[in-house]
């Protein structure tokens, strides 16, 4: 089991529900998140940037 740090850019969504439900789903490619958080957010571009820590198991 190995834990890393990663970033995501994650398209604003319509309501934070859907928004919860997107970074979930995008952070679930990388590994199983521990711990997450939206660090910056780009009203221009509609994107928010992710900060996580997710467990990923060797094989």
């Amino acid at each position: 089991m190995t834990t890393h740090f990663i970033t995501a850019e994650i398209d604003l969504q319509e309501t934070p529900a859907e928004l919860l439900q997107v970074i979930e789903t995008e952070l679930k490619k990388q590994g199983e998140p521990l711990r997450w958080a939206v660090t910056s957010v780009d009203v221009d571009e509609q994107k928010a940037t992710v900060e996580a820590v997710v467990i990923t198991v060797k094989s």
